[in-house]
């Protein structure tokens, strides 16, 4: 039986890093392109293949891709998990890295992958998509709300392929990388605890169980779509969440109607 090769974009930290070792778990071969070199615990990992691409360089890219389809085969999977880290403007940063790059890397592999078995292509973004996280700039918000538009359109251009495309949205999640700072700062680890509906906080691991149910043939209808993985947090109106946060869900929100007799 043919294993699965899935490409796997900023695999080398947070979620990315925890769908390469979930899909690694499951058998599959791994091509990893990071901006960075993995961790020395991750680099001998068996089938797990890393190479060190600036997504910025196209040239560079263009030639990793080649290299990737050489070496490991036709792919399966393509899971993009990266985001811009970098000092420059984040604007551009932003789109370069979110918008440019996932377009010219889905535009590269489109022809790419094995005619046999399912083939899916998953866009790791943020609810930040939809609402507004002020602690990050507008270009991440404008960038993760285009790749949403991304996913449909290839969704449509890409589903005569039989190529699947999905986004996942996680809000806030607990990470190898930030994990130490969360347990660390009790006080905002038990806000996140009392503001989502499900009591605690989401994991990367989770994320990328989630990427890795619609790389699977379990989704194999599943196109187009982005799925919120936030424990419920977004479903809660605003006013109710900052009248829970200061005590003030003894009072009525308007005025009631005075109950009068029937005449």
């Amino acid at each position: 039986m043919k294993r699965k090769h899935a490409l796997v974009i900023g695999g080398t930290r947070g979620a990315g890093r925890a769908v390469v070792k979930l899909f690694a778990g499951k058998g599959y071969i791994l091509s990893v392109i990071g901006r960075r070199q993995p961790a020395e615990s991750d680099v001998h990992a068996p089938d797990v293949h890393y190479w060190v691409v600036d997504l910025l360089d196209q040239d560079r890219l263009a030639n990793a891709l080649a290299e990737i389809v050489h070496k490991n085969g036709k792919l399966d999977s393509v899971v993009f998990c990266q985001r811009f880290r970098g000092q420059d403007d984040p604007w551009t940063g932003d789109f370069n890295t979110s918008l440019t790059a996932t377009k010219q890397i889905v535009e590269a592999v489109a022809d790419w992958f094995d005619d046999a078995g399912d083939k899916s292509i998953v866009m790791i973004g943020s609810i930040a998509s939809t609402f507004i996280a002020t602690e990050q700039p507008v270009g991440y918000h404008v960038a993760k709300a285009g790749l949403i538009q991304m996913v449909r359109y290839f969704a449509v251009t890409l589903g005569p392929k039989g190529i699947r495309v999905n986004a996942v949205s996680p809000g806030s999640f607990l990470k190898e990388e930030s994990r130490h700072f969360y347990l660390q700062n009790k006080e905002l680890l038990d806000l996140y605890q009392r503001i989502t509906p499900l009591g605690r906080m989401g994991t990367a691991e989770e994320v990328a169980a989630t990427a890795e149910f619609l790389c699977g043939p379990s989704s194999s209808f599943i196109t187009g779509q982005d799925l919120v993985v936030d424990g419920g947090l977004s479903l809660q109106g605003q006013e109710s969440l900052a009248r829970s946060l200061v005590n003030l869900n003894h009072l009525p929100v308007t005025r009631q109607t005075p109950q009068t007799a029937n005449p």
